[in-house]
């Protein structure tokens, strides 16, 4: 069975997946870069409001919080 990629939203609380693409502008990656985010890092889904609130996500032992927009961006394949 493959893999599955789907954007950060996506993803259940609790899932874990590696970051595959980020579809976003020069200011995205750079801000996602700053919280450790980026192709081939491991990401862990903590939590997500209902209805296009913000995502908690854990990278290593940070947790960070992103808008519902920059999360649609990140593209992870499920692991």
């Amino acid at each position: 069975m493959p893999n599955q990629i789907m954007d950060l939203t996506r993803m259940r609380a609790g899932e874990k997946g590696v970051v595959v693409e980020i579809q976003g502008g020069f200011g995205l990656l750079r801000r996602l870069e700053t919280l450790g985010i980026r192709p081939t890092v491991e990401i862990t889904k903590v939590s997500a409001q209902f209805a296009r609130g913000p995502v908690t996500v854990q990278v290593g032992n940070t947790q960070s919080a992103l808008g519902f927009g920059m999360a649609t961006k990140i593209i992870i394949e499920l692991i």
